[in-house]
């Protein structure tokens, strides 16, 4: 479990196409194989580490719904270790576990007031709701207007200097994990309907 408070942005030294080698400082700090590591936001395990980088291998699913697949050697990605028992909470619960892909439209504003806007697909749109949580690319975000086809998220110049979303462009692909809640409170709600089983 992550709470989308990414730790620092590392690069990848390889991509293969099922195996990512990435670099890293503050995320190395007692990280071993078979830990849990978020890359931009997608739960993978370290397969091996030496002192400047760590492996991760890359499924078949993770690449069809992740943007992993596009990454090439000297990309930046977010990178956040699991949370531990004594861990604070400072973001939301974040799994890891990306719901897919939504579309960057625009990064724009001023420093200070920099607005993030993202096209999602209708699977993922339902469980996005004003004032809610969403992590993109890993970062744990609050929802400041959605209307079923796209959302929007404030980027203060803290979260934008050191993350991933300092780079995003028009047309970037971006990965997307919904608030897990809603899609229990979904599934509970459907359960409870006449007529469900």
């Amino acid at each position: 479990m992550f709470t989308g408070i990414v730790e620092e942005v590392g690069e990848i030294v390889e991509a293969r196409p099922h195996a990512l080698r990435i670099a890293g400082g503050i995320a190395m700090d007692g990280l071993a194989a078979g830990d849990s590591i978020a890359v931009n936001g997608v739960c993978l395990t370290v397969t091996e580490r030496n002192e400047t980088a760590f492996a991760v291998d890359v499924s078949e699913e993770t690449l069809a719904r992740t943007n992993l697949g596009a990454l090439a050697q000297s990309d930046p990605v977010n990178l956040e270790r699991a949370l531990t028992p004594t861990s604070r909470m400072g973001g939301h619960v974040v799994q890891g576990h990306v719901d897919g892909t939504g579309e960057v439209i625009a990064l724009s504003g001023p420093p200070e007031e920099r607005t993030l806007r993202v096209k999602i697909p209708p699977e993922i749109a339902r469980y996005v709701v004003h004032k809610g949580f969403v992590a993109v690319d890993g970062v744990s975000l609050t929802v400041a207007s959605e209307n079923g086809a796209e959302f929007s998220v404030a980027v203060i110049p803290y979260t934008e200097a050191r993350t991933v979303l300092r780079a995003r462009k028009p047309g970037d692909r971006v990965n997307i994990e919904a608030d897990v809640l809603a899609k229990y409170v979904e599934r509970l709600a459907r359960r409870e309907a006449p007529g469900q089983p």
